[in-house]
This record gives structure tokens, sequence and C-alpha cells, in this order.
């Protein structure tokens, strides 16, 4: 009866994420100091249920299209796209980190150390840290000391970004003590994604430390954090999604190819072109077969056998379920991303050898079916990922016909492998502006004029209520501090 409660607030909240572009979190406790009263383990659903929000609704939408995933061609998505886009658009998830989640985590951790449950705290700052993250990455300075406590602080400050990446380190050491420290009840299934298993949260934690240590080009303290980080597939952080109608379905599926019809698809993409094996830009060699993968994230005929513009692959049958299919899992912090962060990270500190035995550890995964779905490993789409040896990057090797040095060349891999891998996350939009200055990365051409974008627009409702926020407010093409040095 508890089990079947929970999921039914859970598609509650995913239900009201349907109306409205993921107003999830919508009227839900709008005044955090006078909250309605609710056990910690019922907080924690509803504020994971927000993170999920920020994770897989429209700010990856507009990562998405600022980092060549999806093409936006109707409405606001097709003005975005161009990157004409205001404070307005960023409402909702503005609102959904502060009030949704750090909020709503901050009571669940009061509620939580009243009984000395830290592994709930564990699992609350992680939560938390996750959103913050998302948020800092994304915007730049952000409020966090003085965020969520409007009768003490009603103009909360902003802190400068890279203080603030120090800051949700320290969260994260925090709730790793907590969790190691064997204290506390689990939720259950009042937690949606490991059911309060404190080993799964804590490697998640070490990979998300390790993500933040990568926006922040601290390398060394990325590759030893990935060490200690997701160790296998099943171990992922996954949002589950399920078939229910404005229920439970993934967050891209309902907007792509339901609630939004035709104001995404990928036809000006780059991510395609590096993945589709009649591309003349594709990623694919002798050692590499990405047919699979292609189909598995991308379409170009629809269920009804009508040839359509490339778009995000929404499939959704018990034969073939796409990358963003009805039921598809959404990734939020995964064993290929901690993979690929122990490549780059070990590639930039410790040398040739030790990143090309991290790559060839994700290609081995990806040789095994890696993240397709179960539907795209019957053999009806080759795939194909051999170890790669030392003289694939020397110079006139298979990897490397430019004639660059084998580091440049290997690290050039790793973070084409990255791009392809990230399909339809934010954390692809990080890397990008991460490495844009450097002479191997990814590269983009701007969907209108000459400058890609490096930040999202700070919420209009934030900048209008509070006068700590930044004035003037930094534009589209303002580099945030973290890419600018």
């Amino acid at each position: 009866m508890k089990r079947a409660k929970i999921i039914r607030m859970a598609g509650l909240f995913l239900m009201a994420g349907m109306i409205s572009c993921e107003s999830m979190v919508d009227n839900l406790n709008t005044d955090l100091n006078n909250p309605t009263d609710a056990s910690a383990t019922l907080l924690l659903t509803g504020a994971q249920l927000g993170n999920v929000s920020v994770q897989e609704g429209h700010l990856a939408r507009v990562a998405s299209m600022w980092s060549g995933y999806f093409t936006g061609t109707d409405r606001q998505y097709k003005d975005i796209y161009s990157y004409n886009v205001t404070g307005a658009s960023f409402n909702d998830v503005w609102q959904f980190v502060y009030q949704g989640v750090v909020g709503q985590m901050k009571l669940v951790i009061d509620k939580s150390a009243a009984t000395n449950n830290r592994l709930v705290q564990g699992i609350a700052k992680i939560t938390e840290a996750n959103a913050l993250g998302t948020a800092v990455a994304c915007w730049g300075d952000i409020p966090l000391k003085e965020a969520a406590d409007i009768n003490k602080f009603p103009n909360p400050a902003f802190e400068p970004q890279i203080q603030v990446y120090g800051e949700l380190q320290a969260l994260l050491d925090e709730a790793i003590a907590d969790l190691e420290s064997g204290i506390g009840t689990s939720p259950g299934v009042a937690d949606i994604h490991f059911a309060g298993d404190a080993s799964k949260w804590k490697e998640a934690a070490y990979t998300l430390k390790a993500r933040y240590y990568m926006e922040t080009k601290e390398y060394a303290s990325a590759a030893t954090a990935a060490e200690k980080g997701i160790t296998t597939a099943a171990r992922s952080w996954m949002m589950v999604h399920g078939t229910t109608l404005n229920v439970n379905e993934n967050l891209m599926y309902a907007f792509i190819a339901r609630n939004r019809v035709g104001d995404i698809n990928s036809s000006l993409a780059l991510a395609p072109k590096f993945l589709n094996p009649a591309s003349t830009t594709y990623k694919g060699n002798a050692k590499t077969d990405e047919t699979a993968r292609y189909n598995h994230h991308f379409i170009t005929v629809s269920t009804t056998g009508v040839a359509i513009p490339v778009s995000p692959n929404t499939n959704s049958s018990t034969t073939s379920r796409g990358l963003f299919g009805q039921s598809a899992p959404y990734p939020m912090v995964t064993y290929s991303e901690n993979l690929l962060t122990a490549a780059e990270s070990q590639a930039r500190t410790a040398g040739f050898a030790a990143g090309l035995a991290k790559l060839n550890v994700y290609r081995a995964y990806l040789n095994a079916g890696g993240d397709l779905d179960a539907t795209y490993k019957t053999g009806t789409f080759k795939y194909k990922y051999e170890a790669y040896a030392t003289e694939d990057f020397a110079s006139g090797g298979m990897l490397n016909k430019d004639g660059i040095t084998a580091d440049q060349a290997l690290l050039r891999e790793i973070l084409l492998e990255r791009y392809v891998t990230f399909n339809g996350q934010i954390i692809g939009f990080n890397d990008l502006r991460r490495t844009r200055t450097e002479s191997v990365g990814v590269k983009l051409t701007p969907s209108a004029g000459s400058v890609l974008p490096e930040r999202m627009i700070y919420s209009e409702a934030e900048v209008n209520s509070n006068t700590s926020a930044p004035n003037p407010v930094p534009g589209v093409f303002v580099k945030t501090a973290v890419n600018a040095k």
C-alpha cells in the first residue's frame, strides 16, 4: 500500500509536469517558511521529482539545441535555437531549482537531522548538489548560502560561480560522510532512484564530484573522484519512466512526440552527422561501427513508414525503443559519464597510456551493447567498438590523419565520444563551453550570427524580485567565470 501511494504521488507530480512544460512543483509549498506538514520521506520524493524537471525538462532542451543535438523548428523553440531568448523562459526551471529542490531538501535535511537519519540527509544533499550544480554551470553566479530562507534573506546574495563549485564539493563530501556513517532508516521506495541504497548514492556522489571538477578544469581531482565513482551501468543514476499517459512518461518524449510535435527535430544538428555511417563526417572507422547507436539516437522514418527530417528517436514500440522513447530512462549521473571522465582526466594528467587504457574500458562497454536499448541489440543494427592501439593515434594513423600529436589525437577522440554520448543532456553543453578554445574540441557552427551561446539567461522573475541579482544581467554570449579562464 505504501509503495502504491508513493507511485501514485510520483505520477501526480509527473502529470503536473506534462502540463505547462514540466511544472512539477508549481504551488508546492510556495511559502517555504510555512510548508504543509509532511514526513521527510514524502518531501524527498517531491524534491527528487523537482530535480528531474531541472535535469530533463526545458533546460535540457535548450542545452541540446545549443549543443548541436536538436534543431528548434517552430514557435518559441525556433527563436531559442537562434539564441533569441529571454529570462522569462527560464522562470519555471529557476523555481524548480530553488523552490522545488533546494527549499524542499532543506526541510528534508532538518526533519532527518531531528531523528539523526543521516542516510536520508546524505541522499537529500546529493540531490540538492545535482540541482545546484546544473544551475551554477548554466547561469554562473547563483544564490546558495542565503537561498530558500525568504524571511532571513529576502534578497539572497549571488555567490561567485567558482566559489559555489567549491561549496558544492564540500556539500558532496558531507553527503558521503553521512552515507558512510551507517546511521539512519532507509526511505525505501520514497527514494525514487535507489530506494535508499547508500552504496549507489555514494558512487553517484563521487561521479558528481568528478563532473564538477571537470567543469572547473581541476582534472587531477576529477581523475581521483572518478576512481570512486559509478562502477557498473546497473548502478547508474537514472530516472525510470513508464507508459502511462501524462503520468510517468519520459519528458523528452512527452514534449517532442506528443505535446509540442514539430517544435524540435535534429535536421540541422551536428551529432547525427558524427554517428550516421552515410555522413562525410562519420566518426566510425575500421574498429568502430556506429550504425546501431545512430539508429537508437535518431530517426529518419516515422512509425508509419513516412520519411521525416532527422529527429530525436522517440520510437516507443516493444521492438524499437529509442533514446527518447516514452518509457526510456533518462540519464542523470551514469557509468558512461564516469568512464569518459576517467578517460579525459587521465589523458590530461597521467598521460597518453593512462588515457587510452580508460578509453578502451569504455569501448569494451560499448562493444557489449553499452547504453543501447535492448531493442537495438538484436542484430538488426550493427555495432562494433574494438580496442584502440597506440599506433592508431600516431601521426598518419587511423585517428590522426592530420598529423597532430598523439596526445592531442587521443584527447580529440575522447571529447568526440563524450559529445555523442551526452546527446540530450545538459552536460554536453557544459563540455562544449569548457573545451571551446581548445584546438581539438568539438566545433559547432552558430545557428545564427557568428558567436555561440555561453550561458542561460537569469530568470526574469528572480531579476525583478531580488535586488541582489546581477545588474546588468549578463547576456547569452557572456562567458561564465570557469570558461573565461
